[in-house]
């Protein structure tokens, strides 16, 4: 499942995962914040606490819903140099904060298919995806989140 709908170019979020990020990026400044972020099929997402897809978007179009908190397996991380917050290949993009840069993928950004650049004032126009090879896609939010989940 591609996190770009290939026939328009298109990345899908939702609205929540949006201002979650923005959120860590406005909280971390002047420090960058990278996030391993995940996705949804659109056929899976809830309006209001039941399943709702958005209209006219196929129910296996993939929409980042998820982050993984870039505090989680940090101090393992530190000792042995591992990612162990993140699950491996569970991410299907990444989101970088520039909060003195410039709207766009630079070279030292970590390069998923699809990565999310933000910079200050850290509002939603602020944020945009780019493909790895620096293509600016066109980002469309959506009101669904994903289903909840329990541990059981």
């Amino acid at each position: 499942m591609s996190p770009v709908d290939r026939a328009e170019n298109v990345v899908y979020a939702t609205h929540g995962l949006v201002e979650a990020l923005l959120e860590f990026a406005r909280e971390a400044e002047p420090e960058s914040v990278t996030i391993g972020l995940a996705v949804t099929p659109a056929g899976e997402l809830e309006v209001a606490g039941r399943s709702a897809p958005e209209p006219n978007l196929p129910p296996e179009t993939p929409v980042f819903t998820h982050c993984y908190f870039p505090e989680a397996g940090q101090s393992v991380s530190t000792v042995f140099g591992m990612d162990l917050g993140t699950p491996a290949g569970q991410t299907h993009g990444r989101f970088v904060s520039h909060p003195q840069g410039k709207l766009e993928l630079t070279r030292t950004d970590d390069l998923h298919e699809v990565v999310f650049v933000a910079v200050p004032p850290w509002e939603p126009e602020s944020l945009a995806a780019f493909s790895r090879d620096g293509t600016r896609r066109s980002l469309e939010r959506l009101a669904g989140a994903p289903p909840a989940e329990f541990i059981e």
